[in-house]
C-alpha cells in the first residue's frame, strides 16, 4: 500500500512543471547547456540529491553537516546537482563544514571547486563562490587575541614569572603571565584566568593600560596584545608546573631595571605607562556592557571614563 501511494506521488511530482518543482523562474532554453542542466535538476529531484541547507543574510547557502550523505558517491552526486541548481536559483556564496568523520569528501569538494577557509579539532570549512563577479565571501580571521596581567600588590611588587618554555631570549627573565584569550572569552576575564593558572594568584580586573598589534606574529597571523591592571586578592603563589618555571613577587624597581625590559623599547614604553597609572597621571580603558540595535547582543565597550580624583598627576 505504502510503495503505491509513493510511485502515485512520484508519477504526479513528474507530470509538474520543472520551473514550479524547483522556483526557477527561467526554466533553460533548448540546447546542449540547457539539456545537461535540466539533467541534473532532475536528477536532484528524483533521487533528492540536492544537499540540505539554510539560506544566509548575503544570498548564499549553509550547507547542513549533520544531514550529509553517507557515503563518497552519493556526495559527489548530491554536491554537483546542488551546485548546478544553486547557481539556476541566483545563490551567491557556499559555506561547506566537513566533519572530521567525513573527511573524506575533501578531496570531492576540491575537484568541484571548494576552497579551503578555515580548520577547527573537529571539522574543516570550505567555500565555493557561484557568480562570475568578485568574490565577496569574508576571509578567515585574520588575528589571535593574547593578554598580559600587570599585577602590583600594596608593597609595589609586581607578580612576574619565567617560563618554562621560551625562546634564548627570555631565558631567565622575570616576565608578566600571558596568555591568550579563549573563544567568547572577554578580555579581562582571560586576563584573571591566565594569572590565576599560571600563579594560582586571584585578581580582580582594573583597566586595559595599552595594546600591541603585530604583524605576521604566528602562521602569517597578525596578533593583538592587551595588557591589563589587574589588582591582587590573594597572594599565595602556586605555579602551573606544566608551563611555569618559577613564579615571585618582584619589587617594581628591580622588575623594569632588568635588561630585558631596559633595552627593549616596547616593553619600556610599557612600563612607562603601567607606572604612570600607578601614578594617576594615566587612566586605561574600562569594559562597559552595550547592547546594539544592529543584533541585540551584549557587546563589551571599552572606553575611558575619568573622574577628577582618579588623575592626580602631582601624586607621587
Amino acid at each position: 500500500m505504502l510503495s503505491g501511494v509513493r510511485s502515485a506521488a512520484r508519477r504526479k511530482l513528474f507530470r509538474a512543471d520543472p520551473a514550479d518543482l524547483l522556483g526557477v523562474a527561467n526554466w533553460p532554453e533548448a540546447g546542449v547547456a540547457g539539456h545537461h542542466q535540466q539533467q541534473h535538476w532532475w536528477a536532484a529531484l528524483e533521487h533528492n540529491f540536492v544537499l540540505e541547507s539554510t539560506d544566509d543574510e548575503y544570498g548564499g547557502v549553509v550547507v547542513d553537516a549533520d544531514r550529509l550523505p553517507a557515503d563518497k558517491a552519493a556526495f559527489a552526486r548530491s554536491l554537483a546537482a546542488s551546485l548546478s541548481y544553486w547557481k539556476s536559483v541566483g545563490k551567491k556564496g557556499v559555506w561547506l563544514k566537513l566533519p572530521v568523520d567525513r573527511a573524506e569528501f575533501v578531496p570531492l569538494a576540491v575537484k568541484e571547486g571548494f576552497k579551503y577557509h578555515h580548520a577547527e579539532e573537529s571539522y574543516l570549512m570550505m567555500t565555493y563562490w557561484i557568480p562570475d563577479e568578485p568574490n565577496m565571501l569574508p576571509a578567515n580571521a585574520s588575528h589571535q587575541v593574547g593578554v598580559g596581567g600587570f599585577v602590583i600588590n600594596d608593597q609595589m611588587e609586581v607578580l612576574v614569572v619565567q617560563e618554562k618554555y621560551c625562546g634564548s631570549s627570555l631565558d631567565g627573565v622575570w616576565k608578566l603571565p600571558t596568555g591568550f584569550i579563549l573563544a567568547s572569552e572577554e578580555i579581562y576575564t582571560g586576563a584573571s584566568r591566565e594569572v590565576k593558572e599560571e600563579t594560582g594568584v586571584d585578581t580582580e580586573f582594573v583597566d586595559v593600560v595599552a595594546f600591541r598589534h603585530a604583524h605576521n606574529v604566528a602562521f602569517q597571523k597578525s596578533d593583538l596584545f592587551f595588557i591589563c591592571m589587574l589588582r591582587p586578592v590573594s597572594s599565595e603563589i602556586k605555579i602551573d608546573e606544566t608551563e611555569i618555571q618559577a613564579a615571585k613577587w618582584m619589587p617594581l624597581e628591580e622588575f623594569v631595571k632588568q635588561p630585558f625590559i631596559q633595552e627593549d623599547h616596547m616593553f619600556q614604553k610599557i612600563m612607562d605607562i603601567c607606572i604612570q597609572c600607578l601614578r594617576k597621571c594615566y587612566c586605561g580603558l574600562t569594559p562597559h556592557h552595550v547592547v546594539s540595535r544592529f543584533d541585540d547582543r551584549t557587546s563589551t565597550l571599552y572606553y575611558n571614563v575619568a573622574e577628577p580624583e582618579d588623575v592626580n598627576c602631582s601624586a607621587t
